[in-house]
């Protein structure tokens, strides 16, 4: 592999943001700071772009295997680097769900072939499986979760089943990761919305189906039971504003036993835009106010919100424009989860520094990633390179999902990822892939 040298690039990392150099050797930055001629190595002029850790995305459905006409960890990594993600976790509702150590390594041989992003994996666990996996040496494991296993049969949400959690949090060591939602109340809210407007309701009537109160009452009894078990709590993708009191802010995030992230669409969309797209972002747990969606910012940016994500979730056109019972829930967000958040900077909403913070090093803190998320000398070099005023519109020639759509047609962005490094591999550039090397597993830090 040849050395790369990034020349006068403008780093944001750790709470600093400064110009300098970086020098890529054999997978690894081997040296930041005045650099001079290096002999063979490819140098990529910095100046005047924005280098950042590779973004970590802690929560998606790539859906390999078994899902594969709505995208697989090719094709779906593939649009990942050319945002800027050098690194994904992916859940465990594929098909066969990931509910046993043969499963889960399955899914590590299929992305060690075909991933062209650094990949990990969650442990699915249930009613069905809760025993071996109270059984097992977690210690190896990024997480367990049930997320999205509520696809496979009712009953499986960990935070509708008290008894489940508790004997969960009692004997599981690992970071438990839940999606937290309240199903009796669903259901009692789809049958009341089902009398008035039978199988056609509107998009607009979802986030009162999934309602605030749903989301509450399973976080608020969740965070409750984890702390009375002194449990390692993870509740993913919050959507409420109301729920982000329920997590602290008052201890650095290498001291929290209960955690959260945001997944970036429920920090763009509101209920406004329901009526302008409709079931395309029918989500679970679903987009919510205005109110809550400056809420959720505010609270990423307070520290009470520890992560972003995108909860990237492919399903077919013809899968998402069905009458809403019928409707997939999901939508894919994972090429452009980057420029969501650079959006917002150029608000003057966020900085980069918390940006950086909340994309990449806090997923490698949460979850004990060995040697990424930072730009330090002898890290695997993961570095996504921007340009800061380079404006661009999503559009149907430029989308890589395999689903072929995304909910973001048509919006504006005015930043653009043009280089791409995984592992010191320039995988990306200015539109044109080298699909050589592929990613690598990620280590837990034991």
């Amino acid at each position: 592999m040849k050395s790369i040298l990034i020349k006068k690039c403008t780093i944001v990392n750790e709470g600093e943001i400064k110009v300098t150099d970086i020098l890529i050797n054999d997978h690894i930055i081997q040296q930041i700071g005045s650099i001079g001629y290096t002999k063979d190595a490819i140098e990529i002029d910095g100046t005047g772009k924005y280098l950042f850790p590779g973004i970590i995305d802690g929560q998606v459905h790539f859906r390999d295997p078994g899902l594969t006409h709505k995208g697989d960890i090719h094709s779906e990594s593939r649009a990942a680097v050319a945002g800027g993600v050098t690194s994904y976790i992916d859940m465990p509702n594929t098909k066969p769900n990931v509910l046993s150590r043969e499963i889960l390594q399955e899914k590590y041989r299929i992305a060690d072939e075909k991933s062209l992003a650094n990949f990990g994996f969650f442990l699915g666990v249930n009613d069905d499986n809760i025993d071996e996996v109270i059984q097992l040496d977690t210690s190896g494991l990024l997480a367990v979760s049930d997320d999205g296993l509520y696809f496979t049969k009712k009953g499986n949400l960990l935070a509708d089943n008290p008894a489940t959690l508790e004997k969960l949090f009692a004997h599981c060591h690992s970071i438990i990761a839940i999606h937290s939602e309240k199903e009796q109340l669903i259901e009692a809210n789809e049958a009341l919305y089902r009398e008035k407007w039978g199988e056609n309701i509107p998009a607009s009537c979802h986030p009162l189906i999934r309602s605030e109160q749903a989301c509450y009452e399973a976080t608020e009894r969740a965070i409750r039971l984890a702390n009375e078990y002194g449990a390692r709590l993870h509740i993913l993708h919050l959507t409420t504003e109301a729920e982000t009191l329920l997590f602290r802010n008052d201890i650095p995030l290498q001291q929290k036993k209960i955690t959260t992230e945001v997944s970036v669409h429920h920090l763009w969309f509101s209920d406004k835009d329901y009526e302008r797209l409709g079931m395309l972002i029918k989500w679970n747990p679903a987009i919510k106010t205005q109110k809550d969606k400056e809420g959720l910012l505010q609270a990423l940016i307070d520290d009470h919100i520890d992560l972003v994500t995108t909860d990237h979730a492919p399903h077919t056109l013809e899968e998402k424009q069905q009458p809403y019972f019928q409707s997939m829930s999901g939508a894919p967000m994972v090429q452009h989860s980057l420029n969501v958040m650079l959006e917002f900077y150029k608000q003057g909403k966020i900085s980069l520094e918390k940006i950086v913070e909340k994309m990449c090093h806090n997923p490698a803190i949460l979850y004990h990633i060995e040697k990424r998320g930072f730009i330090r000398e002898g890290y695997y070099a993961d570095l996504v390179l921007v340009d800061m005023d380079a404006p661009w519109t999503v559009s149907k020639e430029n989308i890589l999902y395999k689903c072929g759509w995304s909910p973001l047609e048509g919006t504006l962005f005015n930043t653009q990822v043009t280089h791409t490094l995984v592992n010191g591999h320039l995988v990306y550039e200015q539109g044109v892939f080298d699909e050589k090397q592929k990613g690598m597993a990620l280590v837990v830090r034991q």
